[in-house]
């Protein structure tokens, strides 16, 4: 470990304390502000290679059906209503196991590339030349709160960081009046696993993301009060400045004030910041319909997935959207739910990844589409599909990822990867490495022993260079 790693390692401990109590916007603030200062030298876990510098994961809760969306399988219309004949299947609820069950969607080859997808993606399908569509990914669990921190933090145990708050800690900052992490919930509730799915676990508090709530209201107490003009306010913080240098002035050396100072500074600026960012009525018809804000069926998730490019266009490094509960998972009514889901998420999903484009973002942005694990080839019942996480797929566009192209495959069925497995452990290797961040080398100490995402030395967790361009 070189000096310069120990030293900022060193000056994290002494701000964790500050981090974790100071509590509300300020310590949010704080987080853009320790970040700021760590891009000014290049720690060793940061590498040249990089071509991507911020994130957009688009997160799906339940465990999207690989075999109904994205990763086709004749066998299954073949046999579709017969006893499965592949051997025995890893089932989640036995009793209720049923006969092999085939999709009712068609599915049709898309863009130069000719990437197959299932016919409720049609915009999807209009963005696959941009996309990289990996069919081969598999994961440790079939329970939905293990498997979320695994892909989330790597690891089954809750109360770890997750790979937000990694990323965050690897490359800091670009907007110090803006958090650098941040989660856009749905305005329904929280999906499955709550605050874990975005928490920083045992690291400073200044790594947790900022959720911003849907409404008049992102974040509380960012307002300026009703009646205080522009005018009084900047006297009012000028004036809080000044006895805070006083303040300071008689206790040199303290760099726990002194972050508390610069925190409070922050948060003032964030009040500008905020509410301007979040301001969508600025944007144009094309962008508006371009996102579905004119289709109720989409609207709110497009609205999340136009703000999620103005916060990437205004500096946040890493942004994420979540559903309430966990939609995706469909044990009946797996066809009906997923044509409700697809219509919710479809349009606004590829609109993201076109806006970034057209506007030169999609180079240096990771967008990311995906859930836990898949779902079985099998029926659950008469009408739905139980968890899978030996098979599931995913999408990825932008951020050094290859376009219009199709990595691994399943078996005949769709139940387990079989070629070019990706495990959630390679994925967060290879995400990191397209970031310019070494999974083997970003860590920090934890229950006495280096810590990582990946852990790679016990999960075997290496980069997939052929996912890269």
């Amino acid at each position: 470990m070189n000096e310069l790693h120990e030293a900022y390692r060193a000056a994290i401990s002494r701000r964790a304390f500050l981090s974790r109590y100071a509590g509300g916007i300020g310590s949010l603030a704080l987080a853009s502000m320790m970040s700021s200062a760590q891009g000014s030298e290049l720690p060793e876990f940061r590498t040249k290679t990089g071509k991507a510098k911020s994130v957009i994961c688009l997160f799906q809760h339940g465990g999207p059906s690989q075999m109904d969306l994205f990763d086709p399988k004749p066998a299954l219309q073949k046999h579709s209503g017969k006893p499965y004949p592949g051997g025995n299947l890893e089932v989640h609820f036995d009793k209720q196991k049923g006969n092999v069950l085939g999709s009712p969607f068609k599915f049709k080859k898309h863009g130069q590339s000719g990437i197959e997808l299932c016919e409720l993606l049609p915009h999807t399908a209009g963005i696959v030349d941009d996309i990289t569509m990996i069919r081969s990914m598999s994961t440790e669990s079939v329970d939905h709160e293990s498997a979320l921190r695994l892909i989330h933090t790597g690891r089954f145990l809750a109360g770890m960081p997750v790979w937000g708050s990694w990323v965050v800690y690897g490359l800091g900052s670009e907007n110090a009046n803006l958090p650098s992490y941040v989660v856009l919930t749905d305005p329904g509730g929280l999906p499955v696993d709550g605050e874990r799915n975005w928490s920083a676990g045992w690291m400073p508090a200044v790594y947790q993301a900022t959720p911003f709530r849907p409404g008049k209201t992102p974040v509380l107490d960012i307002k300026t009060p009703a009646g205080v003009t522009a005018e009084a306010r900047r006297k009012q913080l000028d004036w809080i400045a000044t006895l805070n240098k006083n303040h300071l002035a008689r206790h040199p050396g303290n760099t726990e004030l002194e972050a508390r100072l610069n925190n409070f500074e922050t948060a003032a600026r964030m009040q500008m910041t905020v509410p301007d960012v979040l301001d969508i009525s600025k944007e144009s018809k094309a962008t508006r319909t371009l996102y579905g804000l004119d289709d109720p069926g989409c609207a709110e998730y497009g609205q999340r997935c136009l703000l999620a490019r103005r916060l990437i266009e205004s500096g946040v490094r890493f942004v994420q959207l979540y559903m309430k509960g966990q939609p995706w998972d469909t044990h009946s009514k797996n066809a009906e739910s997923l044509k409700g889901l697809c219509a919710t998420t479809d349009q606004p999903s590829a609109a993201l990844v076109k806006d970034l484009k057209q506007r030169g973002l999609l180079d240096s942005t990771i967008v990311i589409w995906a859930g836990e694990f898949g779902r079985l080839p099998i029926s659950q019942g008469t009408d739905g599909r139980d968890h899978n996480r030996h098979a599931f797929s995913l999408w990825i566009a932008g951020g050094g990822f290859k376009r219009g192209y199709t990595h691994g495959a399943t078996d005949d069925f769709g139940y387990a990867s079989v070629q070019d497995v990706v495990t959630v452990h390679d994925l967060h290797a290879t995400l990191l490495h397209s970031l310019g961040l070494d999974h083997r080398k970003l860590t920090l100490p934890y229950d006495g022993r280096e810590t990582s995402l990946t852990d790679a030395e016990v999960t075997g967790a290496k980069l997939v260079p052929q996912l890269l361009s």
